[in-house]
C-alpha cells in the first residue's frame, strides 16, 4: 500500500508579511517612496505595558464620591510674566491649518476652551478662526517660519520653538500642492497648488547657544509675558532635554515616535526615533539632575488615548501630556460613517492616513470647500470637550486608587511593567518582582 503525503498548510513569513509584500509591489511599480500622515504603527512598548498598583492594607485610597483630587496644571513660571494656568493637565498639540480644514482648526479651539486647556497652531501660522475660539493658544515657531509675525506671537498665550516631532526626528514638514489653497498659500506667502517643505533645522540657529540667544529675542518681542516651549523629537531626550533647560526655555515638550505628522515618509515614521514610554525617564532625569523637575514643566506626547495613559505618563514625571490624533478621533476623523467613502479611497475608516491628498471625507485633514462642510465646529468641539472630560476624570479615578488628592502626586513607585522591555524604559519594577533591569541586580 502506498501512502500519499498530506499537504502542509502555507505559512505566512513574519518578515515578508502582506503588509511589506504589498510595499515592495508598490515601489517597484512606481520607484518613489510611500507618504502618509499619522505616527509609527508598529507595535512598540507602551503605556499598555504599564499597571498601577492601587492602595489596599499598605496605602489607603481615596473616596471617589466625597475627596477631592486636583488636575490643574500651571505652564512656564519660570521666567514668564503671565505664565499658563489650566484646569487639566492634557493639551492639544500643533496641527497646521494647511494640514487641517479651517473648521477643524476652530473645532480644536472650542473643544480645548471648554475643557479648560490649550490648543497649538501648528505650522503655517495662526488663523483668525483658531485665536478667536481658543481660550489659550500656543503659537508654534518653526523652521520654515511660514506665516510667523511678531503680531501674532503677541497676540499667542505661549511660544513652541518646534526643533523636531516625534513621528520625524531630524526631518522637515511637508505639504503637499493639493492642499495648498488661496488661503493656505497667502498666509504662508507662497504659490497656491505648489509642494511646500519645512526645512529640518531652524535657519538662524545650529545649537543650544544659538537657541539662547532666540529666546532671549522672543521673549523681547512679547515683553516676557510669554511662556517659551521647547518642543523637541524623542530620540537623545536626556540631552535634549537639558540643552533646552540650559537654552531658557520654561517648558519642554517631548515627542514619541507615536506621535503623528501631516505627512512623511513611512520609512522615517516607522524607523526613527524612540517610542514615547523610553522618552520620559531620561527627560525627568535630566530635569533631576539640573534641579529643575517640576520648576520647567515637562509635556508628553505621541500616542495618549485615555486617562490611563495620562496618568501613567504623570506618574513617571510628566507635568502634562499633549494628543493630537485622539483629538482628531474625537472631532470625527476616520469615522465609520464615511466607510463607504474610505473604501473607494482604498482604505477603511480608522486606517485611512492619506492626509496628504486632502481627500478625507471626514473634512478634517483637506482644503476641499465641500468636505469641509462635513465638519460642524461647534458640535465637534463638544464632541472633543466630552473626551478631554472623560480622559480627565478617568485619571483621577486612578489618583485616588493610589492614595493620591492631586494627579501631579502620582509615581513611580504607584507603578509596575509587564514586560521587561517596559520595565527597563519606565524605570519600573517587572510585576510581581522589585527587580529594574540594569538597576537592581543582573
Amino acid at each position: 500500500m502506498t501512502y500519499k503525503n498530506p499537504p502542509t498548510t502555507p505559512r505566512q513569513s513574519a518578515t515578508f508579511d502582506d503588509y511589506t509584500l504589498s510595499e515592495i509591489r508598490r515601489a517597484a511599480a512606481t520607484g518613489i517612496y510611500d507618504i502618509r500622515g499619522a505616527g509609527a504603527k508598529r507595535k512598540v512598548p507602551h503605556f499598555d505595558d504599564l499597571l498601577f498598583l492601587g492602595a489596599s492594607i499598605s496605602r489607603y485610597p481615596l473616596e471617589g464620591y466625597r475627596e477631592a483630587c486636583g488636575t490643574n496644571v500651571v505652564l512656564g513660571a519660570r521666567h514668564a510674566k503671565k505664565p499658563i494656568e489650566l484646569k487639566i493637565p492634557i493639551t492639544i498639540a500643533g496641527m497646521s491649518f494647511g494640514s487641517l480644514s479651517g473648521p477643524a482648526k476652530e473645532a480644536l479651539g472650542r473643544g480645548a476652551s471648554l475643557a479648560g486647556t490649550s490648543t497649538t497652531t501648528g505650522d503655517g501660522g495662526m488663523t483668525e478662526e483658531e485665536r478667536g475660539h481658543s481660550e489659550v493658544l500656543v503659537y508654534q515657531y518653526l523652521p520654515s517660519r511660514y506665516g510667523m509675525n511678531p503680531h501674532d506671537l503677541r497676540r499667542a498665550d505661549a511660544i513652541e520653538v518646534v526643533v523636531g516631532q516625534g513621528a520625524k526626528p531630524g526631518g522637515g514638514g511637508m505639504l503637499l500642492g493639493q492642499k495648498i489653497s488661496d488661503r493656505v498659500a497667502a498666509m504662508r506667502t507662497l504659490p497656491p497648488g505648489i509642494d511646500q517643505r519645512s526645512a529640518c533645522r531652524h535657519p538662524d540657529w545650529t545649537g543650544p547657544d544659538d537657541l539662547e540667544i532666540k529666546i532671549q529675542e522672543l521673549r523681547e518681542i512679547t515683553d516676557w509675558e510669554k511662556p517659551i516651549y521647547v518642543k523637541v523629537g524623542g530620540a537623545r531626550p536626556y540631552y535634549d532635554t537639558a540643552l533646552a533647560v540650559k537654552s531658557g526655555a520654561d517648558v519642554v515638550v517631548l515627542d514619541g515616535m507615536q506621535g503623528g505628522t501631516a505627512a512623511t515618509q513611512e520609512v522615517f515614521i516607522e524607523n526613527v526615533g524612540l517610542p514615547t514610554l523610553a522618552c520620559i525617564r531620561p527627560a525627568v532625569q535630566a530635569l533631576q539632575d539640573l534641579g529643575m523637575h517640576r520648576k520647567v514643566q515637562l509635556v508628553i506626547s505621541g500616542g495618549v488615548r485615555n486617562g490611563a495613559d495620562v496618568a501613567k505618563a504623570l506618574a513617571l514625571g510628566a507635568d502634562a501630556v499633549s494628543i493630537g490624533t485622539a483629538a482628531l478621533v474625537a472631532i470625527g476623523d476616520n469615522d465609520p460613517r464615511w466607510e463607504e467613502e474610505y473604501q473607494a479611497l482604498g482604505t477603511t475608516a480608522g486606517a485611512y492616513d492619506d492626509w496628504h491628498e486632502g481627500r478625507d471625507p471626514a473634512g478634517i485633514s483637506t482644503q476641499d470647500p465641500e468636505l469641509m462642510k462635513r465638519v460642524d465646529p461647534v458640535a465637534a468641539g463638544q464632541r472633543l470637550a466630552n473626551y478631554l472630560k472623560v480622559m480627565t476624570l478617568e485619571a483621577q479615578t486612578i489618583a485616588r486608587a493610589c492614595g493620591k488628592n492631586h494627579v501631579h502626586n502620582l509615581e513611580p513607585e504607584d507603578l509596575c511593567a509587564l514586560s521587561i522591555e517596559a520595565s527597563a524604559m519606565a524605570g519600573v519594577p517587572l510585576a510581581g518582582t522589585d527587580w529594574i533591569p540594569g538597576k537592581t541586580g543582573l
